[in-house]
């Protein structure tokens, strides 16, 4: 039996001092050692074997965050952790006390294809942290081979009501296969398109009519968040065809990451594929020529398995039903707290599925710390994440 942590951390920002990332943002040097400080604490907190970072502007931030992690991990387990000499050092709750450390982990750092390094014009990425290593090397999607055209099909039939284009996802998707005891897992760390209006600033003009709020232009603005909105799902397609392609091979799949989206939404619901409908022998064939066509029991079993087989399990959804609770959120903004955070996974992790390779245990939240912007100029709502962090407790094989 194998048991691993897999975690997803948005760090809001991880750059280095006096850089401007995003116009007239920065931090000065006291501000970027507070907020070291806090995401080692945070990162040693979780101890996760498999973290996926989100918003990282620069790798040399990210290693010195995790060294100062190891370092408070080393000065904890000094500290807490008996040694060979004292009787009881065997006991299970110093395994539990113990921070396993990073020193021997592998990083994959995926920078932003759009970031030029222009000041205040900065564009995030974001990176994986292994303690298993990685088998092969991690591949970057972001700019794509060829650009991704979706036909739109006119109401009534017919497909010349015009199509959506696009060419790069706005921030990379990072993908690796990572050995786990006898599985090798392809793990996906994502962080799709935000809900922040996409506005287009006409030719020679400083910025767009809909960011000058004195002339506030509704219709203007709700076109921002359907681009955005078109972005998102976009990506997230693009995302569920990789996805779909790797468990085409057999492989197991874990998918996380920011999602900017909740469970339930169109883009969520693209990545981790269709529900399969309880009952298709209820259901009017496609190609019925009269009322009762419908699907025979067996194609009932055939559509089934299909859908079953590609569809990716919520972590989070699986914890409420497992645990009885009824709310976890990743975000609080304007008195809504969601999770636009998740952890997917493949049926290869589901213990209801007979074929499953393995179990999630246990579901982990971490979001003591998101205020809901209630104090705007304290330093957790600068300086640490703005999302909750999740992890997931995962056990490969029996016990």
């Amino acid at each position: 039996m194998t048991r691993f942590t897999i975690a997803s951390f948005n760090v809001k920002n991880l750059i280095g001092p006096d850089q401007e990332y995003y116009e007239f943002q920065s931090y000065t040097p006291e501000e970027y050692a507070w907020k070291q400080d806090w995401l080692a604490d945070q990162l040693l907190t979780m101890d996760a074997d498999i973290v996926g970072f989100q918003e990282i502007f620069d790798e040399a931030p990210l290693r010195d965050l995790i060294e100062e992690t190891d370092k408070r991990g080393a000065e904890a387990n000094a500290a807490t952790v008996p040694g060979p000499s004292k009787r009881y050092h065997k006991r299970a709750i110093f395994r539990k006390l113990a921070f396993g450390g990073y020193g021997e982990a592998a990083l994959a750092f995926a920078p932003n294809a759009s970031d030029s390094g222009e000041p205040g014009r900065r564009r995030p990425g974001l990176a994986i942290l292994s303690r298993n290593g990685f088998e092969g090397t991690p591949e970057i999607i972001q700019t794509l081979p060829e650009p991704l055209t979706i036909p739109m099909s006119a109401l009534g039939g017919g497909s010349d009501a015009g199509h959506y284009t696009i060419r790069r996802t706005s921030r990379p998707i990072l993908k690796a296969r990572i050995p786990v005891g006898d599985t090798v897992i392809t793990v996906f760390n994502c962080h799709l398109k935000s809900k922040l209006g996409e506005y287009i600033t006409p030719e020679g003009a400083d910025f767009a009519p809909e960011a000058d709020l004195t002339n506030y232009d509704p219709l203007g603005r709700a076109m921002g968040s359907l681009r955005a909105a078109l972005r998102r799902m976009a990506e997230a397609w693009l995302l569920r065809r990789e996805i779909v392609a790797e468990l085409e091979r057999g492989h197991p799949v874990m998918v996380l990451g920011d999602f900017n989206d909740g469970e339930h939404a169109v883009s969520s619901e693209i990545i981790s594929g269709e529900v399969p409908f309880k009952n298709y022998s209820w259901m009017l064939r496609h190609d019925a020529s009269h009322a009762n066509d419908r699907y025979t029991r067996e194609e009932n079993r055939q559509i089934t398995e299909d859908v079953d087989r590609l569809r990716l399990r919520s972590a989070e959804k699986m914890f409420v039903r497992k645990s009885l609770r009824d709310m976890v959120y990743t975000s609080a903004f304007g008195g809504i707290y969601e999770s636009i955070d998740q952890i997917y996974m493949s049926r290869h992790f589901d213990g209801t599925h007979g074929g499953a390779i393995g179990e999630m245990d246990y579901y982990s939240v971490f979001n003591d710390h998101l205020t809901d912007g209630s104090h705007p100029e304290a330093p957790y709502n600068k300086l640490a994440s703005d999302h909750g962090q999740i992890m997931a407790h995962i056990r490969l094989g029996e016990d």
